[in-house]
C-alpha cells in the first residue's frame, strides 16, 4: 500500500509563518488582540471585529472530532473531518493513521504533521 500524495499547499505572505511552523512540527492560530478572539484558516484580518492587530499563537495541538466524512474506497480511502481545537476554533483536516471505521464524533485528537508532495508540512489529525 503507498502512501496517498498530499498536494502542496498554496501559500500566501499572510500565512507563512503558519507553513514554517508546520515545517517545525507546531501548530499556530491567530488571535485578536482588539477583541481576544482565536481564529483560523491563518489571516491578517480578524473575522469577528475586522481588526488587523492579530498576533500568532502556538496552539496545544489537541481537539476533538466535531464531524468527518470517509471518502473512497481501499488504499484510495481518506477521512475528511473538522476538528475543534482546545483553544476554541474548528479547522478542517484529515484523520489519518486510523481505522476510519472507529472514528466518532467528539472523539479526542492530536496534532501530526505529514509531507505534502513538493510543499509544505500539512497539519492533520490522529486520534488521542
Amino acid at each position: 500500500m503507498s502512501e496517498r500524495k498530499i498536494p502542496a499547499p498554496r501559500v500566501l505572505a499572510e500565512s507563512i509563518a503558519y507553513w514554517r511552523a508546520a515545517d517545525e512540527g507546531r501548530l499556530l492560530i491567530k488571535r485578536c488582540m482588539a477583541c481576544g478572539e482565536h481564529h483560523h484558516y491563518p489571516r491578517d484580518i480578524c473575522p469577528f471585529c475586522l481588526s488587523d492587530a492579530t498576533e500568532w499563537l502556538d496552539a496545544r495541538g489537541t481537539g476533538t472530532v466535531y464531524s468527518f466524512s470517509t471518502m473512497g474506497q481501499g488504499d484510495a480511502a481518506y477521512t475528511l473531518a473538522l476538528v475543534t481545537l482546545a483553544e476554541g476554533v474548528t479547522m478542517m483536516s484529515n484523520l489519518v493513521d486510523c481505522d476510519p471505521s472507529t472514528v466518532a464524533i467528539g472523539q479526542a485528537v492530536r496534532v501530526v504533521f505529514k509531507l505534502s508532495d513538493g510543499g509544505h508540512a500539512v497539519p492533520m489529525f490522529t486520534p488521542a
